[in-house]
């Protein structure tokens, strides 16, 4: 799928595509010319990815094609133990979560799933979880906590379900009480925003250590489209709610609300998952690495210090 600001490049390598074909059919030697589109194709998407509007980052970071919490946990991992269920309600599809090795060493990942046709979408909930979603990842932490493995939490949702059943079965209490524990955790956590980090369904598996976000991922307390529909009640003032938010990777680490931003490959981590995939995992490992230097008292301390800081607050 192509997104409205990848078109000149994929019609200059529609031209490149179409001279290869004629130089093989015609035997004549166009070697330069190819080398020259070859370059100015290179250029062109080196201008276009480093240029994106903020809105442009939104459209990526919901790019059909873009890799999904399974899709990194199944590369990732090997003997990956999906564990479900809340103990108390049901096991909600949209979190996923369980045990997996990683060059030998046991983490606990979690993280929202998306679907990516109508029938999975549906199955998944999009990846917006419902209270018992949110309860099932406090349980699989303190499960975690309890055989002294590390946390990685993997988030990609529009937002926790808005649901009138959520909202009864207490979706902002599951929430808060996700954050209230895991700035108690004794482990190591480490949070990554992969796609979308909307409002309180990213915070719910969003307190951690240290807290990263993919180059073309976004994380705001609200959408663009709902900003947009709510202060002008209609869709068509996206792009401009997008800038108003300052929602991308660089706007958050300007603003001290993430510790690092992870480099996807040249448009974006669906163009080459292999190469994101031995990124993040070079990422997750040398951070544990890090973090379990520490005393788990000294990494607790940190991580309230470190969102106790954020903000501005006037009395």
């Amino acid at each position: 799928m192509l997104l409205d600001f990848e078109q000149p490049i994929a019609s200059l390598e529609g031209k490149l595509a179409e001279m290869k074909k004629l130089a093989a059919e015609s035997q004549v030697d166009v070697t330069e010319a190819v080398q020259a589109l070859e370059e100015k194709i290179k250029i062109l998407k080196k201008e276009t990815y480093a240029n994106l509007t903020r809105w442009q980052r939104v459209q990526l970071s919901r790019h059909v094609e873009r890799p999904y919490t399974l899709d990194y946990i199944n590369q990732l991992t090997t003997s990956f133990i999906e564990l479900h269920g809340d103990r108390n309600v049901r096991d909600d599809k949209a979190m996923v979560g369980g045990f997996g090795e990683v060059d030998g060493k046991t983490i606990m990942f979690i993280g929202q799933q998306k679907g990516r046709n109508t029938k999975e979408r549906q199955y998944r909930n999009f990846g917006m979880a419902n209270p018992e979603g949110y309860r099932k990842a406090l349980r699989l932490m303190k499960l975690a906590e309890k055989f002294n493995k590390p946390i990685v939490t993997l988030i990609d949702t529009p937002g926790a379900f808005p649901g009138l059943e959520a909202e009864e079965r207490g979706q902002g209490e599951a929430i808060a009480r996700n954050l209230k524990e895991m700035f108690m955790l004794k482990v190591p956590v480490i949070c990554i925003i992969i796609g979308e980090g909307a409002s309180g369904g990213a915070l719910g598996i969003g307190i951690g250590d240290r807290v990263y976000m993919l180059e073309n991922s976004w994380y705001s307390v609200i959408s663009p489209e709902n900003c947009s529909t709510i202060l002008w009640r209609s869709w068509n003032y996206k792009e401009q709610s997008a800038e108003a938010l300052k929602l991308t990777a660089k706007d958050m680490l300007g603003n001290k609300l993430v510790d690092g931003i992870i480099k996807e490959p040249l448009g974006g981590a669906h163009v080459n998952p292999e190469k994101m995939v031995k990124t993040l995992k070079k990422k997750i490992l040398e951070t544990i690495a890090e973090l379990e230097a520490q005393s788990p008292e000294d990494r607790i301390m940190s991580r309230i210090e470190k969102f106790s800081e954020m903000g501005v607050v006037t009395e």
